[in-house]
């Protein structure tokens, strides 16, 4: 599971080299179009690897640059062909470049490659150019290429054609309404039938059934084509484990070694058992200062929460950062036994439940360039429950938002925030806040709780990713108040909490919806979460939370 930071104006992160010690000086936005931001960041400790550690992480950023096109074509059929013919525009097109139709075709440009396709990458409909079609046909011509069928011009301005990423709609069919790569022929019916006769009710370690594969019709027969070394995006696979191969030489310790090497077999024999295997070893590995993700893991994207998009992204443990998640980890179990919930929710034994603060060093594929500021991982329920999990907060990556805002003229607190002494809170304490919440959200959000026996993980279909998430930031909301955290030093005092509560209803109700066109629906899973949660409090809070409207504007005290 992963959480997304949610600001005035989305953000991205862009990789740097290291940068040491102060951060003077530093310009962390760089440019600016659409709803978006595009913001650096550095990467602190990167000069104290050794250089063991940096040939370590060298090689795993390489294996996850690899899987860019995976997620591309995984987003929409389409997207490679329209994003090759865009790059061949922008990098061979000898015409005049100042004119604003050039102009508008970049934006798109950008806006394409920030989304990995033609979807937005929260709102999930189809953005378009705003330049003509024809001009968008004639620069095409311009560079040698044929569009004859005209499928390229469809692709980028057809409103009927590939209209939503991901469909929730409760009318019609969401699989055949999604442009997701992930099923070919079939219907919702067809999917959900064919893994209900593959699926063990009793298998007490059940694989994620559907995760790495596409669902198609040959022959009239519902089949699995699975993504591995031999099979759907072979050469891409081949690549990410060459460069596994080399990072497992110079792996810090045995562990990652082991966990290396299962990961290598599974992308060559797409086994579902074998991901397990490695991320079992994943999970054991709490003394590496390096760390990675890699692989099909998150099943947002996917209509019916089965097919995980491909990501990778490297790290560095900030040791110093982490001694307030290792205190989270170490009361797990505290916050495990005084959770709310009914006990049939609650894990009697929490166990292997990490946490730490890290840098990121590369993202990629589903994590790049929209950035998590928090990861919870595995996701598979069973070996949370058997072997933990490993949660982390992205220093870097959140510092970066946090000196993005300050660099910019415009404030979205100055502007939603009703009241001075609102304003006041969140500039003391808000930064801190919002970080001990995503270390609850991940560490104990996400790595608490379990389901009942014989309930699967997908029991609640298109609305577990959204509901998991509520779930987590719930649990994050609740303890952020509790005096238990002032007691373990992990918050300041106990009035800093509020800083949190107050920019969470402010995001939920108003801000994060700078990103929906007006009269589109809410569909992704975090953003669902956050406004399901503040419309709650809004509606049923005995005025604790309150609508208010000054000099024609609104804000939420």
């Amino acid at each position: 599971m992963k959480l997304f930071k949610m600001t005035a104006i989305i953000s991205a992160a862009a990789l740097l080299p290291a940068c040491a010690g102060s951060d003077a000086g530093f310009k962390y936005t760089v440019d600016q179009f659409a709803d978006v931001k595009i913001i650096r960041y550095t990467v602190p400790g990167w000069d104290e690897l050794s250089l063991g550690q940096k040939e370590y992480a060298y090689h795993l950023a390489e294996a996850a640059k690899w899987g860019r096109d995976i997620l591309w074509d995984q987003n929409c059929c389409c997207n490679l062909a329209l994003r090759h013919a865009v790059e061949k525009v922008l990098n061979e097109y000898e015409g005049n470049r100042k004119c604003p139709e050039f102009k508008a075709f970049t934006e798109y440009a950008k806006r394409l490659f920030f989304c990995n396709g033609i979807h937005h990458h929260y709102a999930e409909d189809k953005f378009f150019p705003e330049c003509d079609e024809s001009y968008f046909e004639k620069l095409l011509e311009a560079v040698g290429l044929s569009d004859e069928s005209g499928y390229l011009i469809a692709c980028a301005y057809d409103q009927s054609l590939y209209p939503q990423r991901r469909c929730t709609s409760q009318d019609g069919d969401i699989v055949l309404a999604s442009s997701v790569n992930f099923y070919e022929g079939v219907n919702r019916e067809e999917v959900e039938e064919y893994y209900a006769s593959i699926a063990d009710p009793s298998d007490r370690h059940p694989v994620s059934y559907g995760l790495n594969s596409k669902v198609v019709k040959e022959n009239g027969q519902v089949v699995e084509k699975v993504w591995k070394a031999d099979g759907l995006y072979g050469p891409a696979i081949e690549k990410i484990c060459a460069e596994l191969a080399l990072a497992r030489q110079v792996a810090e310790n045995d562990i990652q070694k082991k966990a290396l090497g299962l990961l290598i077999e599974y992308y060559r024999t797409g086994d579902l058992r074998k991901w397990d295997e490695f991320n079992i070893e994943w999970v054991k590995d709490t003394i590496g200062t390096v760390d990675f993700v890699n692989g099909f893991v998150e099943d947002y994207n996917d209509p019916l929460g089965r097919k995980g998009s491909w990501e990778g992204h490297v790290n560095i443990k900030d040791a110093k950062a982490s001694e307030r998640s290792a205190i989270l980890s170490a009361n797990a179990q505290w916050f495990e036994d005084n959770s709310p919930v009914d006990p049939r929710f609650r894990k009697p034994r929490v166990k292997g439940v990490s946490a730490k603060v890290i840098n990121a060093v590369c993202l990629s594929g589903d994590a790049y360039p929209a950035t998590p500021i928090g990861i919870n991982l595995p996701n598979a329920d069973w070996i949370r429950r058997d072997h933990g999990s490993k949660s982390v907060t992205i220093a870097n990556i959140s510092h970066a938002y946090d000196r993005s805002a300050e660099e910019s003229p415009a404030s979205v607190l100055t502007e939603f925030a009703f009241s001075e002494e609102e304003i006041a809170r969140a500039r003391k304490y808000g930064s801190h806040a919002s970080e001990i919440h995503t270390d609850l959200h991940e560490c104990l959000g996400h790595g608490s709780g379990q389901l009942l026996p014989g309930v699967s993980s997908t029991a609640m279909g298109e609305y577990s990713s959204a509901l998991e998430e509520l779930r987590a930031d719930l649990f994050g909301l609740y303890y952020a108040a509790d005096p238990k955290l002032v007691e373990l030093g992990i918050m300041p005092d106990a009035e800093a909490y509020k800083a949190e509560y107050d920019a969470f209803i402010r995001n939920g109700l108003m801000v994060q919806f700078n990103r929906v066109e007006p009269g589109r629906n809410n569909t992704e899973a975090h953003m669902q979460d956050r406004k399901l949660i503040s419309e709650w409090c809004l509606r049923h809070g005995n005025g604790v939370i309150e609508r208010r409207q000054r000099d024609g504007k609104t804000s939420s005290s």
